[in-house]
C-alpha cells in the first residue's frame, strides 16, 4: 500500500463497527468485569481507560502502519512525549547528548528537570556528523536529534550519527515533528524512537494537542514501562481529532509543501531579505543531506531580513492580513513568527545581522500570501 492508502484505510475496521466508516468515541475510565477471575487476568484489549480506549487503538494502528514501529504510545502534548522518551532510557549519573538546534522547551527540561535527577546534558553541533562520537563518554546513554533543526533548519547527517551511536550501544532519539512520517521515517535509518509533537500536522487544524512516541523492539520495553509509570494519556477528543488529521494528511501536506517552496523562492529574490533557510532550497547548506535523506519538505521554514529596526519590524509584521502571528504551527492557516537563536543555542554560532523570522505555510492561495507579505516588507522599507 501507498502512504495516501494507508492514511485512507488503516486504523478502522468498518465490519467492525457496524458499518460505520470511522471508529465510535469511547469516553470512560472504567471497564467492567462479569468475574473475578476476569478482572484478575483480564483476556480483552481493555482495562482501563488511561491504558488505552478503541480510539487509542485506531490512532496508534495508524502511526505504527506509517512508522514502521513495534510500539506506538500518545501523549498529551508533543512536549510530554520528548520528555517521557527521555526519561525512560536515563537515570541519575547518566549523560546524554543533544542537538544544540534542538525546540527549546527540549533544551529547558533538559537544563531543569532531568539535572535537578542527576542527567547530564551535553550539546552538540548539529553539524558534527561522525565527530560526535569524540563526545560520547563510559556515561552517555542516548542521543537526541531533530532535523531539520528549530529555527535555523540545520540538516543533520543521520547515518554518521547513527553509525556512532551503534558502536557504543546508545539509544537514539528524534523528534521528527517537521517531515512527519510522510517524508522521513527514523526507524527505518537505524533510530530507536521517533517523537512527533501531533499538535501540528498530525492534527493539522490547530484544534487540539497531542504528542506521539513510536519505538523499535529494542526500545520499546523500556519506553513503555516508564510511559505507564507515567500516567500519560490523551483525552478521546484529542485522539479522535489526531486520528481525523491523519486522514488527510497526504493532501494537506502536499499542499503546505509547494505553497513554503513558492514562498521561499519568491522572498530569495526580495530585496529586503538577506538568507531563506529552506532544506529543499538548492542553495541552503544542508539541501544534499534533505535530498538525500528525505522524501519531502513541510510547511515550516525561515528567512532573515537584512538588518532593521524594531519599528520597522513591528511595521512589516503587525499589519499583516493572513499571516497569524503564534507559536505553533502545522495548522491549515498561515503563521509568522520571530526566531530568538541568542540564548537558544550554547555550541553553534550564526552570522545572520537581521532579525529572523519563521512561516508555516498554511492551505491559503499563495498568490494571496505573496501579496500580504509584499505589502509587509513594504511597509518596513517604508519604516
Amino acid at each position: 500500500m501507498k502512504d495516501n492508502t494507508r492514511l485512507t484505510h488503516k486504523g478502522r475496521n468498518a465490519k467492525k463497527q457496524n458499518g460505520f466508516v470511522n471508529p465510535p468515541l469511547y469516553r470512560g475510565s472504567t471497564v467492567l468485569f462479569p468475574t473475578l477471575a476476569e478482572l484478575r487476568r483480564p483476556s480483552g484489549p481493555y482495562v482501563y481507560g488511561r491504558h488505552g480506549t478503541p480510539a487509542t487503538t485506531a490512532f496508534t494502528d495508524l502511526m505504527l502502519e506509517l512508522e514502521g514501529g513495534h510500539i506506538c504510545k500518545p501523549t498529551p502534548s508533543g512536549l510530554s512525549a520528548i520528555t517521557c522518551a527521555i526519561m525512560a532510557f536515563v537515570s541519575a549519573g547518566d549523560h546524554i547528548l543533544v542537538a544544540d538546534s534542538v525546540y527549546y522547551p527540549t533544551r529547558h527540561f533538559c537544563d531543569t528537570t532531568l539535572k535537578s535527577m542527576g542527567v547530564a546534558t551535553s550539546y552538540y553541533d548539529p553539524l558534527i556528523g561522525g565527530g560526535i562520537e569524540q563526545l560520547i563518554t563510559d556515561k552517555t546513554r542516548l542521543i537526541f536529534m531533530e532535523s531539520p533543526g528549530s529555527g535555523a533548519f540545520e540538516m543533520q547527517d543521520t547515518p554518521q550519527i547513527i553509525a556512532a551511536a551503534a558502536r557504543r550501544e546508545l539509544f537514539v532519539l528524534m523528534d521528527n515533528t517537521w517531515a512527519t512520517p510522510l517524508y522521513y521515517r527514523p526507524l527505518e535509518h537505524g533510530v530507536d524512537v521517533s517523537i512527533h509533537s501531533g499538535t501540528k500536522y498530525i492534527t493539522g487544524h490547530s484544534d487540539a494537542m497531542l504528542g506521539v512516541i513510536t519505538a523499535n523492539k529494542r526500545a520499546g520495553e523500556r519506553l513503555n514501562a516508564t510511559y505507564r509509570a507515567l500516567g500519560l494519556c490523551p483525552g478521546t477528543e484529542e485522539l479522535y481529532a489526531g486520528l481525523k488529521g491523519l486522514r488527510t494528511l497526504g493532501v494537506r501536506l502536499a499542499r503546505h509543501q509547494q505553497t513554503a517552496l513558492e514562498l521561499a523562492s519568491w522572498l530569495e529574490a526580495r530585496p529586503e531579505v538577506s538568507a531563506v533557510l529552506h532544506p529543499a532550497l538548492p542553495g541552503f547548506a544542508g539541501h544534499d543531506i534533505w535530498r538525500r535523506d528525505f522524501s519531502g519538505a513541510s510547511g515550516l521554514f525561515s528567512f532573515v531580513l537584512k538588518p532593521c529596526s524594531d519599528k520597522a519590524l513591528a511595521a512589516f509584521v503587525d499589519n499583516l492580513e493572513l499571516f497569524g502571528m503564534g507559536w505553533s504551527w502545522g495548522g491549515y492557516e498561515s503563521l509568522i513568527a520571530p526566531v530568538e537563536l541568542k540564548g537558544a543555542r550554547t555550541v553553534t554560532k550564526h552570522d545572520y545581522d537581521g532579525p529572523i523570522l519563521r512561516i508555516h505555510a498554511g492551505l491559503e492561495d499563495v498568490e494571496d500570501l505573496k501579496a500580504d507579505l509584499q505589502a509587509g516588507l513594504q511597509r518596513l522599507a517604508q519604516a
